[in-house]
């Protein structure tokens, strides 16, 4: 599949958009963030 009919979401944090990547298969109904980084600075 090409990266441009991926889903995307846009991150909670730094609000730039983000693409469905294989590790996130299972759980993407779940991912907010783009980043681990931005997972950590989510309360700053």
């Amino acid at each position: 599949m090409k990266k441009q009919h991926l889903p995307q979401k846009v991150c909670l944090v730094c609000n730039k958009p983000f693409t469905w990547r294989k590790k996130w298969e299972k759980e993407w109904n779940n991912v907010k963030y783009c980043s681990e980084r931005c997972r950590r600075n989510k309360n700053q």
